[in-house]
């Protein structure tokens, strides 16, 4: 299977037109015209997950963040980025990833997420002006839930070890606001969508004063919100190519660490 085969089955999902202009998704170390076999997905590319793929021999990595986010000027093996694309370059391995793509185009990964809770009637947040994408999403869920349950459960589903929220000014949820990733910014959208609670993640200290008394801002981690990026692309590549092999990272691992 050539990588050119793999990349369109992933854009025809999530078209790169719609990542974010400082983004770098898509192909980043290969070329078009390789030759793979197996493909690891995972959230990052790491060194744990380098060495993976070679033990499990997997030709091509595709994950959700980008190894190259910014440019590089040498390769000197002097951080985890230059070595891992080092590596990669060395041992033939395709690294491709799917970011703001995968988070922006319809059904993504606030979308997963809204399904991983039972949400119903979900819509986007905030559109874009492609038809159905944008990101985040809003939606319901069958019947209200108490607050902290509810917020327990997205611990318990999405292992989530420590939720960092603000007050509780709602006493049960009913509606529901997502954005996977650093949603801090779509705050404003979320309160002005009516929804009971956002969750989102890499919220900052004073992002949790802007409740204004009408949502609970919730933190649930930045990979715990994303780790079904691993999902989403699995499902992709084996409805779309399933004579290709595809592995499901088990090194895929949160950089952040909890202490109880």
């Amino acid at each position: 299977m050539k990588v050119r085969d793999i990349a369109a089955a992933i854009e025809s999902f999530a078209p790169l037109r719609l990542q974010e202009s400082y983004d770098n998704s898509g192909l980043i170390v290969g070329r078009m015209d390789d030759e793979v076999s197996c493909a690891l997905l995972a959230v990052d590319v790491t060194e744990e997950v380098i060495a993976e793929a070679v033990r499990e021999g997997c030709d091509m990595i595709i994950t959700h963040h980008p190894i190259v986010f910014h440019a590089m000027k040498r390769f000197n093996s002097a951080s985890q980025t230059e070595r891992c694309v080092e590596e990669a370059i060395r041992r033939g391995i395709v690294l491709y990833a799917a970011h703001t793509n995968l988070d922006s185009t319809p059904n993504g990964m606030s979308w997963r997420v809204g399904q991983m809770l039972g949400l119903e009637n979900m819509c986007v947040m905030q559109p874009s002006a492609d038809d159905g994408a944008g990101f985040g999403v809003v939606g319901e869920l069958p019947s209200a839930v108490e607050s902290e349950k509810f917020m327990r459960e997205v611990m318990e589903r999405f292992g989530v070890k420590a939720l960092r929220h603000g007050d509780v000014v709602k006493r049960e949820i009913r509606r529901v606001a997502i954005c996977t990733g650093s949603g801090g910014s779509l705050i404003d959208q979320a309160r002005e969508s009516g929804a009971d609670i956002y969750l989102t993640a890499d919220l900052r200290y004073n992002d949790f004063m802007r409740h204004e008394n009408a949502i609970i801002l919730a933190d649930m981690g930045h990979f715990e919100s994303e780790y079904c990026a691993i999902q989403i692309l699995f499902d992709i590549l084996s409805k779309k190519i399933p004579i290709f092999a595809v592995r499901k990272s088990v090194c895929s691992r949160n950089p952040v660490n909890y202490m109880m």
